[in-house]
């Protein structure tokens, strides 16, 4: 079996926060989602559960951070093109996320970055590993 990963993030409201991942396009496992918690589903093997910071605090005795003022962690999620990158910050924008970082072009490796409504930060990337891979070779970055 696959390894996978469920990212473990607090929401403030958690219909808010499924509403703007349907809206990219993404869908829930109802296996795992009430009215506490919804997993979001990136694929077979990658989630992230979207917790009411409640049923968050059960989790842990530290305090959750403010991800509007505090960075906990930058979520990346791999595209299959430049244009999907932009079609899915676009829509993430669209969706009532916010803008991040400024986006990244190295040619061979494209990114651009978004909060969500609880402000967590997300990047999209897209490499073409062969570009990138000659670029390396021949001493560039």
């Amino acid at each position: 079996m696959a390894q996978m990963i469920f990212v473990n993030l607090p929401v403030k409201d958690l219909e808010t926060s499924k509403s703007f991942w349907t809206k990219l396009g993404y869908s829930f496992n109802p296996q795992f989602t009430d009215e506490n918690a919804a997993c979001l589903v990136f694929s077979d093997t990658i989630y992230a559960m979207l917790l009411t910071e409640a049923r968050f605090k059960d989790f842990t005795k530290k305090d959750i951070a403010d991800a509007a003022t505090t960075t906990e962690a930058i979520l990346a999620l791999s595209a299959d093109s430049r244009e999907k990158v932009d079609e899915l910050v676009d829509a993430a924008l669209a969706a009532g996320g916010s803008p991040s970082n400024d986006p990244q072009d190295y040619g061979f490796m494209y990114g651009r970055s978004f909060q969500d409504p609880d402000n967590h930060l997300w990047e999209v990337m897209w490499v073409d590993v062969e570009a990138m891979q000659r670029a390396t070779a021949e001493g560039g970055e």
